[in-house]
């Protein structure tokens, strides 16, 4: 055996053993999984990395030519060297992109312990080979089938010296050789050429349908001359009565040695579609900014004096989405998308009343006190890291049960993430500038390659995400016209810093994108122009006290670019229930209004203030009262009342069996304008804030996966299994007790102590066997420093840091071999 060979590693175990401290941080980056918990040693942190879970949490993170990489060398043979897997991926005639970018491909596999080796000995962890082999039940991307060796296992003796004899090869004394010498010649290419040139025309047909797979086909119990010339060959194998495959030595063979039909070593570039000018993207992003913070408004608003029930299951019912859909104006899937953003930032939520309801909490109020660009803010930042999916709703779980807005079942862990890679992918293109979706999800798929086709026949949940994203930044005033705004890119972290100082934080990268969107958004106005038709003209965006009020006042009867309120009875009533005078309503249209008080407007104030209050309404269940009695005489005469069962109290009193509000709502519908009054006799003043739900927190997005390692975490980890790997590894020094299997040294409590004193002198570290107060035991390297009053106290490596033992504790004492 060389020197070569010989220090070659021979495990996961060794090759990570002869990792630096930096490529062992590396690794436990790139796989988080792997340090939750800190592994005790390198084999147990060699064994971690080769669990199914986490191998293929580890596959699935590969881009297409990492993935196509491990595929190929998992036909490979095992061990495989780079030149061969350069092959499968090259092919015969090489391939320049593929020869550039295989020696980082190969590396980041091989610090991801993927692979391991040098490059004359390539491994594939095992798991993964058994995950990416090709098999009848797991055909591989590759289209290869089973190797000559595997086709040939369970055919008799005699029928494998046939196949060698018409192939043209001599006699062997075993099937083993035999087999061997079948899989030499198909991996000739001179002799496979020179075989393949006497073969029939349907033959060779035949052979290139199955070249690039599936590699199975089926045949008859009496096969045509040109499959009976392939199958006498071995050029087809049988793997089952009726069914042959290709085998893999051969589909290389016809491949010109390639394992896939294209290999993909280059990501696909992300063109660009459309160009605009910069500053028309940024205008069309914030309008639709101030359109979101609208549409928001207008749900919450909607849902103020509490929303629709929440579901047993959890959730919005469909009606109630229905519902919402044509309050807002939208789509359902486009309400469900706002519903779900305003809960994703904190401003709408579950009251948990006995009969459960949802309502705007009391972060609503206060956000609505903050700037309009703050605002978006909240909401963008909320978007970007949610984990709840609305695009998902309307869909089915994997129980087959219905997904609801607001309901369970709609959290995507990936979501985050491919939000931020779209973005950054958008962010990459100069400003201004839109691709085509396609292009952006042909880049993902790339990046993310889909290992097993969805059940349902969709596509893949990352392009799902991918699609949403890019019409959802749409929506939300991230992008403008396909293209990322100046606000976006700040808001991804990508925008420079103003004062040139980085970005550390995604509440810093929120500000940024406020200060830049700010003077974007169009002034609020403080007046809007009164119609003879009992209409108000808003020409724009209004200041929050003129539009709460107006909103109060009057109901909106149209929206775009002007909104057009429209003054009733009923609206004009609304505003005298809120605590409002005729004077009052009087004063406040005089000072916003640009045009003069029409006189219908004036009139209708007037008439529903003179009637306002007439009735008063209160508990009796509940009465009405009234200083004219004749008004109570009409109202009991009313055949329309009769619902209501109202009896004279006194002659300007009446009583009723249903709640006030009943009460009043009924006597509304027969015209009359009654007020509310409390049990001393004051009016209520009714308003619009009034249900809100206790305090609550935005729901907390669901990692995917355990949290990546902070460069303190991976300090301590790569030095706790460096110590944890000297204790297990270190040999002891001859002559004294070898343990064996791991057992604890052990030694007279003399030898102990005299051991123990002696390294203290000589300043070396030794190895003890170590029984704690639950009796657990224990290995740990330690450095004595003192030794007195039956304690030791010594630098544990294992532990990194001083600690004392109590001589009784401590089973025995070796000291280590000198390296």
């Amino acid at each position: 055996m060389s020197p070569e060979a010989s220090s070659a590693p021979r495990s996961l175990a060794e090759a990570l053993r002869a990792r630096d401290d930096a490529s062992l941080a590396a690794l436990l980056r790139d796989r988080p999984d792997l340090v939750a918990p800190v592994p005790t040693d390198l084999t147990q942190l060699a064994t971690r990395a080769g669990t199914r879970a986490s191998v293929l949490r580890a596959l699935e993170h590969l881009d297409r030519f990492a993935l196509q990489t491990a595929q190929a060398l998992a036909v490979a043979p095992d061990p495989a060297t780079y030149d061969t897997l350069h092959g499968l991926l090259a092919g015969d005639d090489g391939d320049p992109a593929v020869t550039e970018a295989l020696p980082a491909t190969v590396a980041a596999l091989r610090r991801q312990a993927l692979i391991w080796g040098d490059d004359e000995r390539l491994h594939l962890v095992r798991t993964a080979r058994e995950l990416l082999a090709p098999s009848p039940q797991h055909p591989s991307p590759t289209g290869l089938g089973p190797t000559v060796r595997e086709a040939t296992s369970g055919m008799s003796p005699g029928r494998v010296q046939q196949i060698v004899n018409t192939a043209g090869l001599p006699s062997t004394h075993d099937p083993v050789s035999a087999v061997a010498a079948l899989t030499a010649l198909f991996a000739d290419r001179k002799r496979m050429d020179a075989l393949l040139a006497g073969a029939p025309e349907a033959a060779r047909e035949v052979l290139t349908r199955l070249m690039w797979g599936p590699p199975y086909g089926q045949v008859t119990a009496d096969p045509a001359a040109h499959l009976r010339w392939l199958l006498d060959r071995g050029l087809l194998l049988p793997t089952a009565p009726g069914t042959v495959v290709l085998p893999r030595e051969v589909a290389l063979h016809l491949r010109g040695g390639r394992a896939h039909r294209v290999p993909e070593p280059v990501p696909p570039a992300v063109e660009p579609s459309v160009a605009h000018d910069p500053r028309t993207v940024d205008a069309t992003a914030a309008g639709q900014a101030y359109t979101a913070l609208a549409t928001v408004e207008e749900l919450l608003k909607h849902w103020d004096q509490g929303g629709p029930a929440v579901l047993r299951a959890g959730g919005l019912s469909v009606r109630d989405l229905k519902r919402t859909a044509v309050a807002l104006d939208a789509p359902e899937p486009l309400a469900a998308f706002w519903i779900e953003l305003a809960y994703a930032a904190g401003l709408l939520a579950s009251d948990g009343a006995a009969d459960e309801r949802y309502a705007p909490t009391p972060a609503y109020d206060t956000w609505l006190e903050r700037p309009v660009a703050e605002r978006w803010g909240r909401l963008a930042a909320a978007w970007l890291a949610a984990t709840r999916t609305a695009g998902l709703i309307g869909g089915r779980d994997i129980k087959d049960r219905a997904l609801s807005a607001l309901g369970p079942g709609l959290d995507r862990s990936a979501a985050p993430e491919v939000r931020h890679r779209v973005l950054t992918l958008l962010a990459d293109l100069p400003a201004g500038v839109a691709p085509a979706p396609e292009a952006v999800l042909t880049r993902l798929t790339w990046e993310r390659p889909l290992r097993t086709p969805q059940r349902d026949g969709t596509e893949d949940l990352r392009v799902r995400l991918a699609r949403w994203t890019l019409s959802e930044a749409e929506l939300l005033g991230v992008t403008g016209r396909g293209a990322l705004s100046g606000h976006g890119r700040a808001l991804l972290g990508t925008a420079p810093e103003p004062d040139g100082t980085p970005l550390s934080s995604a509440e810093q990268h929120t500000a940024i994108a406020v200060g830049l969107l700010a003077p974007l958004l169009p002034e609020p106005l403080d007046h809007v122009l009164l119609q003879a038709d009992l209409t108000a003209v808003a020409p724009g965006p209004l200041l929050r006290p003129l539009a709460e009020m107006l909103g109060v006042l009057a109901d909106v009867e149209s929206k775009g670019g002007a909104t057009v309120y429209r003054f009733t009875p009923a609206s004009v009533r609304r505003a005298l229930d809120a605590g409002q005078t005729a004077a009052d309503l009087h004063a406040f249209l005089a000072q916003h209004s640009r045009t003069p008080v029409p006189q219908p407007l004036t009139y209708l104030i007037d008439d529903v203030a003179r009637r306002h209050g007439h009735l008063r309404v209160g508990v009796a269940s509940a009465y009405v009262r009234c200083d004219d009695d004749s008004v109570l005489n009409e109202i009991i005469a009313d055949k329309r009342a009769a619902a209501l069962r109202l009896r004279r109290l006194a002659p300007t009193v009446l009583a009723a069996p249903c709640d006030p509000a009943t009460l009043l709502e009924g006597l509304r519908s027969l015209g009359y304008a009654p007020a509310a009054e409390s049990a001393q006799g004051d009016v209520l003043i009714t308003r619009a804030d009034a249900r809100r739900t206790p305090p609550r927190t935005a729901p907390e997005p669901v990692p995917e996966g355990p949290p990546a390692p902070d460069s303190v975490l991976l300090t301590a980890a790569v030095r706790a299994i460096r110590a944890g790997d000297l204790a297990a590894t270190t040999p002891l020094k001859a002559p004294g007790p070898q343990p064996a299997g791991g057992e604890l040294p052990r030694t007279s409590p003399a030898d102990t102590l005299a051991t123990l004193q002696a390294a203290v002198m000589t300043g070396e570290a030794v190895w003890i066997g170590y029984v704690n107060a639950d009796g657990a035991a224990s290995q740990r390297v330690v450095a004595p420093i003192r030794v007195e009053g039956g304690f030791v106290t010594a630098y544990d490596h294992t532990a990194d840091e001083v600690r004392t033992y109590p001589l009784h504790r401590i089973t025995g004492v070796a000291e280590l071999a000198e390296e």
